[in-house]
């Protein structure tokens, strides 16, 4: 597929093959592109995907392997984080909106809610490498006391290799995230920066000083 850009002093044109090259090292122009254009192709694709990733990333860190088995992690992850994890997303870009508005910020939850949905993108590719980590190690991975050591010279150093991998996409994602929301909401990177914190403040403040209030109890 190839859409026009009528927009610009110079007519051109993005094939999707190329929003999604290039959205690694020339994201401006690509969150621009699809910004301006209201690119919605794979919007929803994007997100079910993201949703997934996220969900495996909860259950590593709420140590699903303790309850469940492998098989049930999986299901319940590409199942559960493809139908509604998506949904912590929508939120997030409602909040952005709600929030950049205190800023002077142009994007409405939409056209944040499409962009993100793009610049998401490297945490969605990270999730080829939990095929090694999983085949290595299995259900331990997902223990809270797992054996994550045991498999051998090679194996370990594929297995922390991809977990490396993986770190260096979640940080690119971060920074793509920061440049879709500069973009969309036509600010400054710090300005974006504190666009994308607001909404994790406004939340998190408020859970915070109730726990404290709870334990003080």
């Amino acid at each position: 597929m190839q859409v026009e850009i009528s927009n610009s002093e110079d007519s051109k044109t993005l094939t999707d093959k190329e929003i999604f090259t290039k959205i690694w090292l020339s994201p401006r122009k690509v969150f621009k592109f699809i910004n301006d254009q209201q690119y919605d192709r794979y919007v929803y694709l994007l997100l079910a995907l993201a949703g997934i990733a996220n969900a495996f990333d909860r259950a590593v860190s709420r140590d699903l392997g303790d309850k469940m088995s492998l098989w049930g992690i999986i299901m319940l992850c590409f199942f559960v984080g493809g139908f509604l994890g998506w949904i912590s997303i929508y939120i997030y870009a409602g909040l952005i909106s709600w929030t950049g508005k205190w800023l002077k910020g142009e994007g409405n939850s939409s056209s944040i809610l499409r962009i993100l949905s793009y610049a998401l993108i490297p945490i969605i590719v990270a999730m080829i490498f939990l095929v090694p980590q999983i085949g290595i190690y299995g259900k331990e991975m997902f223990k809270s006391d797992g054996d994550i050591t045991s498999a051998g010279l090679i194996p370990n150093f594929i297995f922390y290799g991809t977990m490396i991998l993986e770190f260096v996409l979640a940080i690119w994602t971060i920074v793509l995230c920061v440049v879709a929301v500069a973009e969309v909401q036509k600010f400054s990177i710090a300005k974006s920066i504190l666009n994308l914190l607001l909404p994790v403040f406004l939340i998190g403040v408020p859970i915070l000083i109730i726990i404290l209030w709870i334990y003080s109890i």
